[in-house]
């Protein structure tokens, strides 16, 4: 075995390991988005494919047994050099949010990798692409680079797409693009006239491998970033949240209605309890809850503002939907909101109402009152604690808070959470 064959052989080897470790990396990596872990798992397991049958390739090259088996495995790995050059056409397109549909640059790589694929057939039945002799021998035929120009083009027209669309493209995916496909572009022009397709691959897979690693960095940046802002989500949850004036209230409730109503001062205690309890976990927690349980929660403030204000505070409940998920602390503080806005501002009777409804696209909860109605200049804890509700929504579940003034009079806040789509 010659030193030539080592070092392909040893190129082999290190292309399977690498891309395996990159296709376990994708999957299990946290902080990579859904749509980047797919892609670079597809990525990677073409290139390990394409180092296997380079692999196999220089297992059966010299035996002269092996001629036909040698012609299936050139027209496989053939096959399988191409996608990697497509691919960062659809990777392009994704992140620079435009649709495969209709892209003029999308439709131009499809016809040029047509092109490739019919030369690709075409050669299993003329000699003037590739041959493999009955010694099992690979020559070039004499229009090889004409067979590989799709490829090129295809590169060429990444490139120039990738520079048309700089300003739409975050910097780390920019440079990552331009580090694959500039030295791909140039080990493509090499092959049109000598042979080094383990060479090849080996760059594809380089290159693969440093794009990933620039995506990754900044897919980590801004995991990291968002565990910083939940962090601080958090801390606002607890400093709006456990307001020392309705404890006080609460408990001082609860004093007086010991020597007036001892049955109904457990159940307030009860209900205070679990209030409480509530809100100790949503600080806690870093996902979602169910509806369900934030019903409780919000049911479970109300006990305690009713017992305080049984003939003022009037609240409807019309929840047939409840099969979602959302931040912990969302209904409850709008809830509080329309209280200390309407009843307690106003000294007042008020009316809530609770609903929710399925779109067919979103999960919605309007909860509206008739007191004296949202003022966008306020700036008091209540609306503090909707714009934190609102970032949370984004944050966490994609969803939206709105505020708007009743006709009729008071505030109807509607919350807006998209329905999971049908492979989630």
């Amino acid at each position: 075995m010659s030193w030539v064959d080592i070092l392909h052989f040893s190129l082999s080897g290190a292309i399977l390991t690498t891309m395996a470790l990159g296709v376990m990396v994708s999957a299990l990596i946290p902080s990579l988005d859904r749509w980047s872990r797919r892609y670079f798992i597809t990525l990677f397991l073409l290139l390990f494919l394409c180092a296997v049958t380079c692999f196999l390739e220089l297992l059966f090259y010299r035996d002269p047994t092996m001629a036909q088996v040698q012609r299936v495995i050139y027209f496989i790995e053939s096959a399988l050099l191409s996608t990697p050059f497509f691919m960062p056409t659809v990777f392009l397109l994704h992140c620079s949010h435009e649709s495969p549909k209709g892209s003029p640059l999308f439709g131009a790589v499809m016809a040029l990798l047509g092109a490739y694929f019919i030369m690709l057939v075409l050669s299993q039945f003329t000699d003037v692409f590739y041959y493999v002799t009955a010694d099992n021998r690979f020559f070039y035929g004499p229009l090889y680079a004409l067979s590989l120009a799709p490829m090129s083009l295809i590169l060429l027209l990444n490139i120039a797409g990738t520079i048309r669309r700089r300003k739409a493209l975050a910097r780390p995916y920019y440079i990552g693009l331009l580090a694959y496909l500039l030295p791909m572009s140039a080990a493509v022009l090499v092959h049109m006239f000598v042979s080094i397709e383990i060479v090849m691959v080996f760059g594809m897979a380089l290159f693969a491998l440093i794009m990933f690693s620039l995506i990754l960095t900044d897919n980590m940046r801004q995991y990291l970033r968002q565990q910083r802002e939940i962090a601080n989500q958090q801390a606002s949850i607890a400093v709006l949240q456990m307001r020392p004036h309705f404890i006080y209230n609460s408990l001082m409730g609860i004093y007086y209605l010991c020597d007036q109503d001892v049955e109904k001062a457990k159940r307030v205690t009860l209900d205070f309890t679990s209030y409480l309890r509530k809100n100790f976990a949503a600080i806690a927690s870093e996902d979602t809850v169910s509806f369900t349980e934030e019903l409780e929660h919000t049911r479970a403030y109300l006990a305690i503002e009713e017992a305080q204000f049984e003939d003022s505070l009037f609240v409807r409940f019309d929840t047939p939907h409840t099969a979602f998920r959302l931040p912990p602390l969302t209904l409850q503080p709008i809830v509080e909101n329309a209280v200390v806005h309407g009843m307690r501002a106003t000294k007042a009777p008020i009316h809530i109402s609770v609903v929710t409804r399925n779109t067919g696209t979103a999960s919605e909860i309007v909860v509206e009152d008739d007191g004296p109605g949202f003022r966008p200049a306020d700036s008091d804890e209540p609306h503090i604690a909707l714009q934190n509700i609102r970032r949370r929504l984004a944050m966490m579940c994609g969803g939206t808070l709105a505020i708007a003034s009743r006709k009729e009079g008071g505030t109807a806040v509607t919350v807006s959470i998209p329905l999971p789509k049908p492979e989630e």
